[in-house]
């Protein structure tokens, strides 16, 4: 019924390490009953970008009408689905799921540019754990 992770006489170093270590215990516990979702959602000002999901990476197209397309690494098995401007990261690592919508974040960052002005880009807007 339970799970107990523990060190004998710790440090600091060592209990922290037990604390993070039972974090990903249960993090995986959750990721395999419940799963985690990210949701991301595209946006442009001018030029209208498309995000496809081809193979192992998430491709965005036309970003800030770029001639070259902007690939981002879908990491483990993490499934990525795209409905218009919505883009849904779901899978059973935290770690994995997470990466991957930082990933596809990072692929659309501006640089060079005020980030003010241009905010153009793809974006984490909802975190939850569900299947």
């Amino acid at each position: 019924g339970g799970l107990t992770v523990e060190a004998d006489w710790p440090d600091k170093k060592e209990a922290s390490m037990v604390t993070t270590v039972a974090s990903h215990i249960r993090n995986m516990m959750r990721g395999v009953t419940e799963g985690y979702t990210y949701r991301l959602k595209a946006v442009y000002a001018h030029f209208p970008l498309t995000v496809k999901v081809q193979g192992g990476s998430v491709v965005i197209e036309n970003f800030g009408g770029e001639r070259s397309p902007r690939v981002a690494r879908i990491v483990g098995k993490t499934k990525v689905s795209v409905e218009g401007d919505d883009v849904t990261v779901t899978g059973v690592v935290l770690e994995d799921v997470s990466q991957t919508a930082a990933n596809i974040q990072q692929a659309t960052r501006m640089r060079k540019r005020d980030p003010r002005v241009f905010l153009d880009g793809v974006y984490v807007y909802t975190e939850s754990v569900e299947m």
